[in-house]
């Protein structure tokens, strides 16, 4: 059954609720989205199990109802989920509390900014020696941007055997001394 028309009649009651308020709906990842002066302030959705809210600065909401779920812990900085089972559990009177609150967030500035990438990459070991048996390999790395060197960093250190992490070494070998980014094709 197709996720999003399973909770069809809910998420339209959700959006009534929301037109009540100064945010404009848009459709952004495939999904409905508010926003307030082209800034995401809270969305929509349907899942196999619930159907949300989600507030993209939700961290910053007081929640003294305890509605919201921080949906991928330890990964999700700012973004809160309201999951709801069934449409008897929307509260108006609730959803547009929390949305006013958000809304004045959003005007404050009250929000978190993604962090920027570290200036300076740690090279594991592995690396590291490759780096320095090769002059033009490690001139050829340090040319990379910090960003491009964590691709690199991250590709191999996401092996979990040595050998693994020697052969994509070996594989990016090439890609390095051609001033290739990892992820470059898809860019």
């Amino acid at each position: 059954m197709d996720m999003i028309n399973h909770w069809a009649n809910e998420l339209d009651i959700l959006k009534a609720i929301i037109a009540k308020t100064a945010l404009v709906e848009t459709n952004k990842w495939g999904g409905c989205v508010y926003v307030l002066d082209n800034k995401n302030v809270v969305g929509v959705g349907g899942f196999k199990k619930f159907f949300t809210l989600w507030f993209f600065n939700g961290a910053y909401l007081k929640d003294e109802k305890k509605h919201l779920v921080n949906a991928n812990e330890g990964v999700t900085k700012s973004l809160r989920q309201w999951r709801f089972t069934s449409k008897d559990e929307i509260n108006e009177e609730e959803i547009l509390a929390y949305i006013q609150e958000a809304i004045r967030n959003e005007e404050e500035g009250r929000i978190i900014k993604p962090k920027k990438v570290s200036e300076t990459a740690v090279i594991p070991d592995l690396l590291q020696m490759k780096l320095d048996d090769n002059n033009q390999l490690k001139n050829a790395f340090l040319k990379f941007s910090p960003y491009k060197q964590k691709e690199f960093i991250e590709y191999i250190e996401t092996a979990k055997r040595e050998e693994t992490k020697l052969s994509r070494i070996e594989k990016i070998k090439p890609m390095i001394l051609d001033n290739i980014g990892l992820n470059d094709k898809y860019r």
